[in-house]
């Protein structure tokens, strides 16, 4: 999730843009054949640029520049086995994709079998959404997923509350994703929650409150599940991308203890959170050169 260039506060440095750092891996290579039904592997290689070249010039940002949306983030997560678990004891249960950009990742949970009307992304800029669909060719038809633009701390897109729900909430269930334009309605009502490349871009005081905002729409049944990845460190310290911009991380320990005991009452959720080695693909340096991502879940457990 990103600022749009007549919002951002900093000095952000706007680099070429250059087609050679699209590397895919062969299931990403598949995965996007199989959305753009494009099988010549020169003529994938020059849409996906096209569409890049025209939304860089619109976001200049990095993420953009390095392809990331052509990544697949969700699925090398370890908790994702249970996440297609949860689906299919739970056909109804809603997916929210928060900071989705052009939602791959979502994408990627509904070929794999999550239900496409029980899918729904969230970022910043409407545009993204319509760039995804002009990469994936797909259309609101095609692809009937919700999608809500907005700024997750506005209290019209997440009311913000002290606590998330421990009991079931007395507000109707929204029939109809698409119709959202707001994220209030599904407080309380979402069963699974994806984060990536989303916390770290906020201090730590922003990076509680967003916290506490997606905690709120998070269901109380058992099972139920926020995760994601970012940016992490062995001990938790403010650091720095290499675009200079400073991120408070998290270490494995610090950031459970976030989660169980400050957003959510102690006991009540299973925070599983490790630190990789990132691969080339990210773009960062810390810790003598090493990069490392901190995978994570937290799934809730039955409140006594």
């Amino acid at each position: 999730m990103t600022m749009s260039p007549n919002k951002v506060a900093r000095d952000f440095v706007v680099l070429p843009f250059d087609p050679s750092f699209l590397e895919l891996r062969d299931e990403e290579t598949e995965f996007l054949k199989s959305w753009t039904g494009i099988t010549n592997e020169e003529e994938l290689r020059t849409h996906i640029v096209d569409v890049s070249a025209k939304a860089y010039e619109t976001f200049p940002y990095p993420c953009i520049r390095g392809f990331a949306f052509t990544k697949l983030k969700i699925s090398r997560l370890p908790v994702y086995p249970k996440l297609l678990k949860l689906v299919q004891d739970q056909p109804s249960a809603i997916l929210l994709d928060a900071a989705c950009c052009f939602g791959n990742d979502l994408r990627k949970a509904v070929l794999d079998g999550w239900p496409v009307e029980n899918a729904i992304g969230f970022d910043l800029e409407p545009l993204f959404w319509q760039y995804g669909h002009e990469l994936f060719k797909s259309t609101p038809q095609s692809f009937p997923a919700g999608f809500v633009a907005g700024n997750a701390f506005e209290p019209h897109i997440i009311e913000p509350r002290e606590q998330p729900f421990y009991e079931a909430p007395i507000t109707p269930r929204p029939q109809n994703l698409q119709e959202l334009k707001s994220l209030m309605p599904l407080q309380g009502h979402i069963s699974a929650i994806h984060a990536s490349s989303f916390f770290h871009i906020f201090s730590e005081e922003k990076q509680i409150q967003l916290a506490r905002r997606l905690a709120s729409l998070l269901s109380p049944e058992p099972g139920s599940m926020i995760f994601g990845c970012h940016r992490g460190l062995k001990v938790k310290a403010v650091t720095s991308d290499l675009l200079g911009f400073e991120m408070t991380c998290y270490s494995p320990e610090t950031w459970r203890d976030l989660w169980d005991g400050v957003i959510f009452r102690k006991g009540t959720v299973d925070v599983r959170a490790e630190l990789r080695d990132a691969n080339r693909e990210d773009v960062s340096l810390d810790d003598g050169g090493k990069i490392y991502f901190l995978d994570w879940s937290v799934t809730r457990l039955r409140a006594d």
